[in-house]
């Protein structure tokens, strides 16, 4: 398992995402202002928790994943934005 920089450890089935950026351009070149923009539905994973006793963790350190818009919680570590969210709220990993 990759080691995480982040000083947060999730428990059980929780995984810490740092979204990506919101896109700032259409594919046309039209600039999106920040009232506008979509919340992000991709991120990278930075932690991870241990599981639940029967369902293994699925997911690492490193991966990418496709969650839901509304999936999670919003935290602030060092300044810095992530998700907290069960790994069930993952749709996918890219």
């Amino acid at each position: 398992m990759a080691k995480s920089n982040v000083n947060v450890k999730p428990l059980a089935d929780r995984v810490l995402v740092e979204p990506a950026q919101a896109e700032t351009k259409t594919a046309g070149g039209i600039i999106i202002p920040d009232t506008a923009k979509e919340k992000p539905m991709r991120g990278k994973i930075v932690a991870v928790g241990n599981g639940k006793p029967d369902e293994p963790m699925t997911v690492k350190v490193g991966d990418i994943v496709l969650y839901g818009k509304y999936a999670g919680t919003e935290i602030q570590v060092e300044g810095k934005d992530y998700l907290i969210m069960r790994e069930s709220d993952i749709y996918a990993i890219i």
